[in-house]
């Protein structure tokens, strides 16, 4: 019996697009609710966390 499976799909562009998707309506809702400055707050957080992630790589 052969095993002849091929190589997995890339779904990075999916995941990408689908977590800015969820980003924007996260926002929006944070937006809604409390107002922009703490969308701000929260996006600047956001990248001070993906820039410490960067650098530990």
């Amino acid at each position: 019996m052969s095993d002849d499976r091929g190589a997995a799909p890339n779904y990075t562009n999916a995941a990408l697009v689908m977590g800015y998707v969820n980003l924007l309506w996260i926002f929006g809702v944070i937006w809604a609710v409390f107002g922009m400055p703490l969308v701000l707050l929260v996006s600047f957080l956001l990248n001070l966390l993906i820039d410490r992630l960067a650098l530990r790589n």
